[in-house]
């Protein structure tokens, strides 16, 4: 069950995107400039046709934009995705905060009782 305003398919792709520490630090990168996948490749040891997968991943979940120029491909962050998973874990977080104020709650009741 997905609460809020992400399907179960967005947040999947979303939290799969988000689960490589290639693809996090891909993404803290082009949050603050965006940068040409040639330039991101640099950063890491691994070929181009590999950050151009995890790039693929990350275009698949909606947190990055490609957009060509000239020769260039420009890599830029869409921090909407990211903000509508934050939004989705702070649901979440307001369930188990619900939950454990009513686990107090049966606890006090419970000793009370005795």
């Amino acid at each position: 069950m997905v609460v809020g305003e992400l399907s179960e398919a967005d947040a999947d792709r979303i939290f799969h995107a988000l689960a490589d520490a290639t693809r996090r630090d891909i993404i803290a990168r082009v949050i603050r400039q965006e940068q040409s996948v040639s330039a991101l490749a640099r950063h890491y040891p691994m070929s181009l046709a590999a950050v151009q997968k995890h790039v693929a991943v990350l275009e698949r979940a909606a947190l990055v934009t490609k957009e060509r120029h000239g020769r260039e491909q420009l890599v830029a962050a869409d921090v909407t995705a990211l903000r509508r998973a934050t939004r989705l874990l702070d649901a979440y977080e307001q369930l188990w905060r619900h939950r454990a104020r009513g686990i107090e709650q049966i606890l006090a009741e419970d000793q009370e009782g005795n």
